[in-house]
């Protein structure tokens, strides 16, 4: 009892310390107000009438930048929506989906179209449930160019619903700042730092189509992990950055969603198979068992309650700084080991999904239960992409049909 109590102090100490390390150096962007003419921000939408009024006016509050939104084939009046906008802006343009060609998963296939579309030298792909702030992207754009890097992303502040969500999301934060060090990762081009939120990802529009952009990761369902790891591959720095004071996000809206949502990607994160037997020891070791180990303090010696009390107090420190930086909810923080034995549990779920062949399911599309090859630029395939279109402000896309302004289309 008295290994297993020092074993579960030394793993909550690792999290903790780098967590402490990585929030002196994980700044937000400086704010940079005027117009971001450099900027495309790329919005691919499937099935979000409920969402995309609200992204795009968000997206619109940032002056100069040209927004195009990919409807993905949707059913329920996404593409409307977008040309009502358009009618009125004239900054929004509309690229209407190609059918989803084999081996693609759904939201690469539509960021690479919305790629190809762009004009503008940096690519601001974001989610449709991500809301940019006034000025966001001058200022994300301005960070990139300073920092060095050809691509990054940002965490948005997360906004929190349901139990589920107010339970596993914040965790995001947690794992990324825990067991990621951020330094190391800013001073190496190695692809094993490669790391990222596929909520939000600016990107050089050049060192994108170097790296082979989406389509070098098109069968990948974790595009935020799969894209940095790319651009590293060839050659490329990539880096992360906090989004909270310049975009929101709600990921989810129910349970159900939440849970389906963590699940649906887990073979490519913590749940993969080379990870997920280290990674369960490490998180059940030290953010789990000290709180178990309480449970039997009237049978614990001195030494095996002080390992006890400090290992949680070390699980739940990172935790707390993340509330105070992120605006996550405090009262949470005390369900810590449930939500990472629910975290483990989703990795475990989905990773036998995915050794049995059952995909996932999401937006009405099974993803891909296996990897293709990842397509290199240059590289010929039954699914390349198109040759780069001519410039110009409208222009025929032979990948994405006609970019037009979205009144237009």
């Amino acid at each position: 009892m008295t290994a297993l109590a020092i074993v579960a102090l030394l793993l909550a100490a690792g999290p903790a310390v780098l967590s402490w390390r990585n929030f002196r150096i994980f700044h937000p962007p400086v704010s940079e107000t005027g117009p971001a003419v450099d900027v495309a921000i790329l919005i691919p939408a499937r099935n979000e009438a409920r969402n995309i009024a609200a992204a795009v006016a968000a997206a619109l509050g940032n002056p100069g930048a040209e927004v195009i939104v990919l409807d993905d084939l949707s059913d329920d009046g996404t593409d409307e929506i977008v040309a009502e906008i358009g009618a009125r802006e004239p900054r929004v343009f509309l690229v209407r989906g190609k059918p989803l060609p084999t081996g693609w998963c759904g939201k690469n296939w539509a960021c690479a179209q919305l790629a190809r579309a762009a004009t503008r030298p940096l690519l601001l792909f974001v989610d449709a449930d991500v809301r940019l702030k006034p000025d966001a992207a001058g200022s994300i754009a301005n960070w990139l160019r300073e920092s060095g890097a050809q691509l990054a992303s940002g965490i948005p502040r997360q906004e929190l619903g349901t139990f589920s969500e107010r339970l596993l999301i914040p965790l995001i934060h947690f794992v990324l700042l825990g067991f990621l060090p951020l330094k190391r990762m800013r001073e190496s081009q190695h692809p094993a730092y490669a790391t990222g939120c596929g909520q939000l990802v600016v990107a050089d529009a050049e060192a994108y189509r170097k790296a082979g952009g989406h389509e070098a990761v098109r069968a990948r369902i974790h595009d935020g992990l799969a894209l940095p790891k790319v651009f590293r591959e060839a050659g490329l720095r990539t880096d992360l950055f906090d989004a909270t004071e310049f975009a929101t996000c709600r990921m989810y809206r129910s349970d159900t969603e939440t849970w389906r949502g963590f699940g649906k990607n887990t073979h490519e994160g913590l749940g993969a198979p080379a990870r997920i037997v280290p990674a369960t020891l490490i998180l059940l070791l030290g953010q789990v068992m000290p709180f178990a180990l309480l449970v039997a303090a009237p049978w614990l010696t001195t030494l095996q309650l002080t390992c006890a009390l400090a290992a949680c107090a070390l699980a739940l420190f990172s935790r707390l700084l993340a509330a105070k930086r992120f605006h996550q909810p405090l009262m949470m923080i005390v369900l810590h080991p449930v939500a990472i034995f629910a975290l483990l549990a989703i990795q475990w779920i989905g990773l036998v999904r995915y050794l049995c062949g059952k995909s996932a399911e999401w937006k009405g599309r099974r993803q891909p239960c296996s990897h293709v090859p990842a397509g290199r630029a240059g590289v010929a395939s039954d699914n390349r992409l198109a040759p780069a279109r001519p410039t110009g402000h409208v222009a025929t896309n032979p990948l994405a049909g006609n970019r037009v302004p979205a009144a237009d289309a």
